[in-house]
């Protein structure tokens, strides 16, 4: 699914209308996407973007598979969100992309690094940093294992892949036995 399909979902929504009527200083933190690759008959997928109100210090989610519902968020640290970082719709930046293409670079790398496994779950969380998009991905694969890796949304690089296992996150749980 292209991103831009969300976007302009979003943008033609009544409540974010009224909410961005509302909320002059609000500004688009980031914006999180799953892609479920195993739901059979109803894949578990979902669109959020995340708007913070630095006047309110309040964020709100825009949950567009429940038809564009605000949802506020409750845990949120004001101090980490500053409008340096926030995400611009209507920037020069050119937005158009892929999810599939998104699947398709991370199914490429599996592949470069000899990753079989098959992938069940995306977690794909856009981000703004340093003046720079990305798309901050987790990803679950079969056999318990999991992917992390950062794409530059400028010119769709990975930047950073690494592969997980659950086990790997018990062995961090272990701690001295008193």
């Amino acid at each position: 699914m292209n991103f831009q399909f969300y976007v302009e979902k979003l943008k033609n929504s009544d409540n974010f209308k009224k909410f961005i009527s509302e909320n002059k200083d609000a500004f688009m933190a980031s914006g999180f996407f799953i892609i479920d690759k195993q739901g059979n008959d109803k894949p578990d997928d979902k669109q959020h973007f995340d708007y913070f109100i630095p006047s309110k210090k309040k964020m709100f989610s825009f949950t567009l598979e429940d038809g564009c519902k605000m949802v506020p968020v409750d845990m949120v640290d004001s101090s980490t969100i500053n409008k340096e970082n926030a995400i611009s719709l209507n920037s020069d930046f050119d937005f158009d992309f892929d999810f599939n293409d998104i699947e398709q670079r991370i199914v490429n790398e599996m592949q470069i690094q000899k990753i079989g496994n098959k992938i069940q779950k995306l977690l794909l969380s856009l981000q703004r940093k340093n003046n720079r998009n990305f798309i901050l991905a987790t990803v679950f694969i079969s056999n318990m294992g999991l992917l992390k890796a950062t794409i530059d949304l400028e010119g769709l690089r990975i930047v950073d892949f690494e592969k997980k296992s659950f086990m790997d996150f018990l062995k961090i749980g272990k701690g001295k036995k008193e």
